[in-house]
């Protein structure tokens, strides 16, 4: 979901995945149960998690959305639990 930029419908169609925009000049902001606003905020929050590493490559991208997803969404609740995790010990 994006507010229709040409270079996302560009984007995806190259990537080959689903788009879907919403016409903000019209005053369109909300398709179904996305709102284009949480959009904007995961973005602006995933750019915040990985300033601290001061970038990171575009190869280890696909980890670090993976780790924002288990933060941001606070599956990852206790210091430990982020350890075990990290470290692939899922059980006890």
């Amino acid at each position: 979901m994006t507010d229709g930029h040409p270079a996302y419908r560009s984007f995806a169609r190259e990537a080959d995945i689903s788009h879907e925009f919403v016409n903000l000049r019209g005053g369109e902001r909300v398709r179904g149960a996305v709102h284009v606003r949480n959009v904007h905020s995961y973005h602006r929050r995933f750019r915040q998690w990985p300033a601290r590493f001061h970038g990171v490559a575009s190869r280890y991208l696909p980890n670090y959305l993976g780790w924002q997803w288990a933060l941001d969404g606070a599956r990852i609740a206790t210091p430990e639990r982020f350890l075990r995790t990290a470290i692939g010990v899922f059980n006890t």
